[in-house]
C-alpha cells in the first residue's frame, strides 16, 4: 500500500485548541469592520460596541448559571488563573497568623498553569505557604479524606471541573461539601476551561469562588476569555490602567474576540439552531471511535473510565509502542492527536496518569484523542476509517500482525536499530537466507520483534546479551524460549554449537559471518560481536567487517563506566587495543544505549571527541595513565535512587552538535530542479506508505539509517537531504551522518508539516 495523494486534515485535538467556527470568525470580521468602536466611548459607534459587550456578558451568565457574581472578560484562562489566584492570596495574606502554618492546595492532575502560578505569587507576595498537591486515585477522583485533613490549615484550593489529558470530571457538589465541612473560609478555584459545552455548568449556586475559562477551546479565537468572580469572593485588579470592565481590568476591550465567543453562546443557549451535538449524540460518536481502536489495535488499553469522564476525550495507550510512535503514524494518516512525548532520548511520561498510579508504559505510550461538539458524524465515520487505514499500514512495516496473513509487506534486508528510550536492540536479517539474529533484546520489545519475526517468516539464529545488564531486564529468555526452545548457549546467549577460525568463535548468518570476541572492561563478561564477510585471518577482519556491536564498551560520546563490582579499566584498556586492531578506524559501531540520538559511530569519529580513547589508541597512555583518567571520567556519573542508570559518563564537551544545511520548501524545490540532489525520506515504512510525496526518490527509516550509512560509505560527498514529518527526525539523522563524514548532508527545515 503507497498513497502519493494528499489526505485531507482530520482534527481530533480538541482540547489543545478549536478551530474558530465560521458564523464566529464572521461575527469577529463584522466587529472589526462594522462594530469596530470602543465601547468606552459615548457616542453611537462607541454605544453599539459596548452593546454587543453586554449581551456577550449577559449570555456568558447564561451559559454557566451565574446570575450573580461578575464576569470579567480576559485574554484566556491563564489570566483568568492568576487573577483568581493573586485576589484570594492578597485577601487571605491580610489576616495571617504568624504562629502558624499554612498550606495552599492543587489537584495532582492539574493543569500545569495553576501549581506554577501558585508558586509564583506565593512567593512573589512572601505568604511561604506549604503548597501540596491533591492525590488522585486510579479513576483521577480526588481524595477528599485528604481534603478534610488539609483543608483546614489552607489558604486556598485549586480543583478542575474537567481534566485536559483524560476528560475526567469531578463531582463539585461532593467536593464542595467536604470543603466547606473542613473550611468555609477558604477560596476556592475551579478550572471550567474543558467543561465549557461539554457538562452542565451552574456556578451560581455552588460556592466556588473563581472560575477561569477560554474562549479558543470551544471554537472562538485565542486572546479571548473569561472569569467568574463569586460575589462575596475578593478581588484585586492585576491590571490597572483606564478602569475598563468597571475598573476590574484594565484595557481596551477585546470586542472582536466578544463578537466571536458570544456566537459561541448562542449556540449553547439555543440548541436548535446550534451545530453543536448533544451529549447522548457525543457519547455515540465515542463509542464508536472506542470500537474502531479495538478493532484497529487489539492491545490498546484505555487511561480513564467512560463512567467518569466527558465523552470527548478519549487517552489511550498501544502496547508494545511509544506515544511519539503512535503520534508520527497518526500524523502520516493525517490524524491530529496529542502526546505527552519529545523527540529525545527520554522517555517523557504524563503526570496526570503518573498521580493516577497507572503502570508506567500506559504514562509513557499515552495518545488523547479529542473533539468538539461541533465535529458530526460524517467526520466520525471519516476519522474511523482513517485509523483503520493507519493500523493497515503498521502490517505493511511488520509492527503487527493483520490475521497472521503475509501480503505486501516491506521486505527486511540487513540491520535494524530499535529503542526504549536510550536503550538499544539490534536485528539483523538475511533475507535470502531468511535467518536473522537479535543483539541486546529488551523485555519492553519482545512483542514487537516476536511479531517481526513471524510476520517476516525469519528464522531466529541467535539471540544474544553483549553483556550482563544493569540498567535493565533482557529480553532474551522469552524469546530464546519461544523461538530458540532447544538451543544450548552459555549465560549470554552466545550458541555452543558455533564454528571456529583463526581462534575465533563465530556462527553463520546466510553468507555472513557473526564473529564473537571477547572485551571485558565494561563488566567481566562483556563481548563484541563482529558482522563480518568471512575472512582468512584476523588481519583481513577490517577489510570484511559491516558492524562492531560492542555492547558499551565504547559509547557515542565516552567509553563505558568501569567502576561496577564486575568492572575492570585495566581490562579496558586491553579491550579498546583489541577492537581497533581488529576492526580498524571506520567501522561502524553499534552501542547497547543512545543518549544523545547519534545512532552510531566509528573509532575515527570518537578519536575526534574523546581525547582518552584517541591517547589510548595511540599508545600516548599506559595502563596506568588510563585507569586514572578513566576514574576522572567516571567521576562526572550520578547514580539517583529511581533515575536511569547511566552506562557511560557523558561531557558536554563531547557532545557538541553539528552545524547542518537547513533547506525550506523553496530552497529546496529549487535544488531538486537545479541539483544532484538526492532527498531521502526517514520516516518508518507505515508513515511513507500511508503518505509521501514522488520527489522522494527513496524511503529510509530511521531505524534502518546506520544500514544506510553502511551501505553509502563511498557516497560521503553526495548531496542527501533528509525529510521527515516535522523536521526533527530529519536534523539529528543529518547531524549523525555529518559527524560520520557526510559532508553534504542537508535536511528540510519544518519537514513535511512546512512544506506545503
Amino acid at each position: 500500500m503507497k498513497n502519493t495523494s494528499p489526505l485531507s486534515q482530520i482534527y481530533l485535538d480538541a482540547n489543545a485548541t478549536t478551530p474558530v467556527l465560521p458564523q464566529a470568525a464572521a461575527a469577529a470580521v463584522n466587529s472589526m469592520k462594522v462594530l469596530f468602536g470602543n465601547p468606552s466611548s459615548s457616542h453611537i459607534t462607541g454605544l453599539k460596541a459596548k452593546d454587543l459587550m453586554e449581551q456577550t456578558r449577559a449570555n456568558a451568565r447564561k451559559v454557566i448559571g451565574a446570575d450573580t457574581g461578575n464576569v470579567i472578560f480576559t485574554s484566556g484562562a491563564t489570566e483568568g488563573i492568576q487573577t483568581a489566584i493573586i485576589s484570594a492570596l492578597v485577601e487571605a495574606k491580610k489576616s495571617l497568623d504568624s504562629d502558624k502554618q499554612y498550606s495552599l492546595l492543587y489537584g495532582a492532575t492539574e493543569h500545569k498553569a495553576v501549581p506554577e502560578s501558585l508558586k509564583h505569587w506565593n512567593q512573589i507576595l512572601g505568604i511561604n505557604a506549604d503548597i501540596k498537591a491533591i492525590p488522585v486515585d486510579g479513576m483521577g477522583n480526588l481524595d477528599k479524606q485528604f481534603i478534610e485533613k488539609e483543608a483546614p490549615s489552607a489558604l486556598m484550593i485549586c480543583t478542575m471541573a474537567v481534566n485536559n489529558e483524560t476528560g475526567v470530571y469531578q463531582d463539585l457538589l461532593a467536593l464542595e461539601q467536604v470543603i466547606r465541612h473542613a473550611n468555609k473560609h477558604i477560596f476556592w478555584m475551579v478550572d471550567c476551561v474543558q467543561a465549557l459545552g461539554k457538562t452542565p455548568l451552574n456556578l451560581a449556586e455552588t460556592t466556588i469562588d473563581y472560575a477561569p475559562f477560554s474562549g479558543h477551546k470551544l471554537y472562538a479565537p485565542k486572546g479571548i476569555g473569561f472569569v467568574y468572580i463569586r460575589q462575596s469572593a475578593p478581588f484585586t485588579p492585576i491590571i490597572a490602567g483606564g478602569g475598563q470592565e468597571s475598573g476590574l481590568r484594565s484595557g481596551t476591550e477585546n470586542l472582536p474576540g466578544m463578537a466571536a465567543i458570544n456566537v459561541i453562546f448562542e449556540m449553547l443557549l439555543n440548541e436548535q439552531d446550534s451545530v453543536f451535538a448533544n451529549l447522548d449524540t457525543l457519547s455515540g460518536y465515542q463509542t464508536q471511535l472506542v470500537n474502531t481502536l479495538n478493532t484497529a489495535f487489539p492491545e490498546v488499553v484505555y487511561n480513564h473510565s467512560v463512567e467518569n469522564s466527558v465523552p470527548t476525550t478519549i487517552n489511550f495507550a498501544i502496547s508494545g509502542f511509544s506515544s511519539k510512535e503512535i503520534m508520527d503514524l497518526f500524523d502520516a494518516a493525517n490524524i491530529r492527536v496529542s502526546s505527552g512525548s519529545a523527540c529525545s532520548s527520554k522517555v517523557t511520561r504524563s503526570f496526570v496518569l503518573d498521580a493516577m498510579g497507572l503502570p508506567a508504559w500506559q504514562s509513557e505510550s499515552a495518545i488523547r484523542l479529542s473533539f468538539g461538539p461541533a465535529i458530526t458524524q460524517t467526520e466520525v465515520d471519516q476519522a474511523c476509517q482513517r485509523i483503520t487505514s493507519a493500523a493497515k499500514a503498521l502490517t505493511h512495516s511488520c509492527m503487527i500482525l493483520d490475521n497472521g496473513e503475509i501480503d505486501e509487506k516491506q521486505p527486511l534486508n540487513g540491520l535494524v536499530q530499535l529503542r526504549f528510550g536510550s536503550n538499544c536492540t539490534w536485528v539483523y536479517a538475511d533475507q535470502q537466507s531468511k535467518q536473522a539474529f537479535i543483539i541486546d533484546p529488551l523485555p519492553e520489545l519482545n512483542d514487537r520483534l516476536d511479531t517481526l519475526l513471524q510476520c517476516q517468516q525469519l528464522e531466529l539464529v541467535a539471540v544474544i546479551d553483549t553483556h550482563g545488564h544493569a540498567d535493565h531486564q533482557s529480553g532474551r529468555t522469552f524469546l530464546a524460549d519461544k523461538h530458540l526452545p532447544t538451543q544450548q548457549t552459555d549465560a549470554l546467549g552466545w550458541p555452543q554449537a558455533c564454528l571456529q577460525h583463526s581462534q575465533l568463535q563465530y556462527i553463520e548468518i546466510g553468507h555472513q559471518w557473526l564473529v564473537k570476541v571477547a572485551t571485558p572492561g565494561h563488566t567481566d563478561d562483556s563481548m563484541t560481536l563482529l558482522l563480518c564477510s568471512p575472512f582468512k585471518d584476523k588481519n583481513d577482519i577490517k577489510q570484511q567487517c559491516q558492524f562492531a556491536f560492542c555492547g558499551d564498551t565504547v559509547l557515542m560520546g565516552s567509553l563505558g563506566r568501569t567502576n561496577f563490582d564486575s568492572s575492570s579499566a585495566t581490562d579496558m584498556f586491553s579491550s579498546l587495543k583489541l577492537i581497533h586492531s581488529l576492526i580498524g578506524s571506520d567501522t561502524l559501531i553499534c552501542a547497547s544505549h543512545d543518549y544523545n540520538n547519534e545512532f552510531t559511530t566509528h573509532l575515527s569519529a570518537e578519536c575526534q571527541r574523546n581525547p582518552l580513547l584517541r591517547n589510548t589508541l595511540n599508545g600516548q597512555l599506559d595502563v596506568y595513565e588510563f585507569e586514572k583518567l578513566k576514574a576522572d571520567l567516571d567521576s562526572h556519573l550520578c547514580d539517583q535512587t529511581g533515575s536511569e542508570i547511566m552506562c557511560g559518563a557523558l561531557t558536554d564537551s563531547q557532545l557538541a552538535g553539528q552545524a547542518i544545511v537547513e533547506y525550506n520548501h523553496q530552497s529546496l524545490n529549487y535544488a531538486l530542479a537545479n541539483d544532484e540532489v538526492t532527498l531521502i525520506d526517514i520516516r518508518e515504512p507505515h508513515e511513507y506508505a500511508l503518505q509521501h510525496t514522488e520527489d522522494s526518490s527513496e524511503n529510509v527509516p530511521l531505524t534502518r539509517l546506520v544500514q544506510f550509512i553502511q551501505q553509502q560509505q563511498q557516497q560521503k560527498h553526495h548531496k542527501w537531504v533528509l525529510v521527515c514529518r516535522s523536521g526533527s527526525r530529519s536534523f539529528v539523522a543529518a547531524q549523525a551522518m555529518h559527524r560520520l563524514g557526510f559532508d553534504n548532508v542537508a535536511h528540510l527545515k519544518g519537514g513535511y508539516a512546512l512544506s506545503s
